[in-house]
């Protein structure tokens, strides 16, 4: 039988390939974000965020000197996450991350989709930046065609099925739909290509979470369990694998919850449903949404040790918007 003998996690903001000079660009640009949960919990423009913050705290926060070591941790623990996947061996990796609206948009939205195709194309992104005098690690410009794992993904679809999870599936992807992916697999998954899979191909599974948008965003518990049922789909499916599971997104986002972000990784850690299953529903908005992967592969690896490479707070306004971008294994 197949085993999940690895999981690894990792946010996947663009701030990861913005060398920190850039950061407070970005800020600035999240003054017309209209996507900004503070961490209150309360839906806001930036301005009525700012007033909610304590100003002098962030200030300590967007030193030019911190955004850059915070900038060079980013990515140590990118290169970490890469080394222990190629150290890994796998034959396969099921990969969980969120679609914002480039392939699944309004006129069909499952809460769960697998993608049980052929090869995907992966958009490129031109050339890489530069972070000081060097180029960032592992980054990959070109577009590209990656495999899949056809036979595992009808194994997957069938098994969540019959374990009475009603899964979306396609093996399809529109070139006529997707916005800036252009008929290619979202971000999401992409990121995995560009920063962490940059040697040899694995072949892979895409399954999209829908974390963003209301009103059938599944619950913490929710995703637990479908990490659980993976595991077991993995353990009857009748080949010998050495099988992956990775999250894509989160942490918070696009404002920094270091108390949420903290909250899900104990829980996560601690292997605690209860603790994932309280938090907040009304923080897991925007980007923090994608926690919702992390606690799927958490699920998925619950027979595995959780082990935190880094946690890094990156803000990049006054606001206090940015990321709280994580980097974990199991094994």
């Amino acid at each position: 039988m197949a085993q999940i003998v690895f999981g690894l996690a990792s946010s996947h903001s663009p701030q990861l390939s913005t060398p920190s000079e850039g950061w407070l660009g970005r800020g600035e640009r999240d003054k017309g974000n209209t996507m900004l949960y503070g961490t209150d919990g309360i839906h806001s423009n930036y301005e009525d965020l700012l007033a909610r913050t304590d100003v002098n705290r962030i200030a300590k926060e967007i030193t030019p000197q911190k955004m850059e070591e915070r900038h060079q941790r980013n990515q140590k623990g990118i290169a970490k996450l890469s080394e222990a996947l190629y150290k890994a061996n796998l034959d396969v990796l099921v990969m969980l991350g969120d679609d914002q609206q480039e392939y699944l948009t309004d006129d069909n939205m499952p809460a769960f989709c697998v993608y049980w195709g052929g090869e995907v194309n992966v958009p490129g992104r031109g050339a890489a930046p530069s972070t000081g005098n060097q180029p960032l690690i592992g980054y990959r410009s070109d577009d590209q065609m990656v495999p899949t794992h056809p036979a595992l993904g009808q194994h997957m679809i069938e098994y969540l099925i019959e374990s009475e999870f009603d899964i979306g599936t396609s093996k399809f992807l529109n070139p006529d739909k997707g916005g800036a992916s252009q008929g290619g697999i979202g971000h999401a998954f992409g990121y995995v290509y560009h920063r962490l899979m940059t040697d040899k191909l694995i072949p892979a599974l895409p399954f999209m979470v829908n974390t963003y948008y209301p009103p059938n965003q599944p619950t913490p518990k929710r995703c637990y369990d479908l990490g659980r049922a993976i595991r077991n789909a993995m353990e009857a499916w009748p080949v010998q694998a050495r099988v992956g599971v990775l999250a894509s997104g989160g942490l918070s986002h696009f404002v920094v919850d270091e108390e949420l972000d903290q909250w899900a990784i104990e829980g996560m850690k601690e292997k605690s449903i209860a603790k994932l299953s309280n938090l907040p529903r009304e923080r897991l908005n925007a980007g923090s949404s994608e926690i919702r992967n992390w606690i799927s592969a958490a699920g998925a690896a619950e027979h595995l040790e959780m082990e935190l490479i880094d946690y890094v707070p990156c803000y990049r306004s006054p606001a206090g918007t940015g990321c709280g971008m994580g980097f974990a294994t199991w094994s």
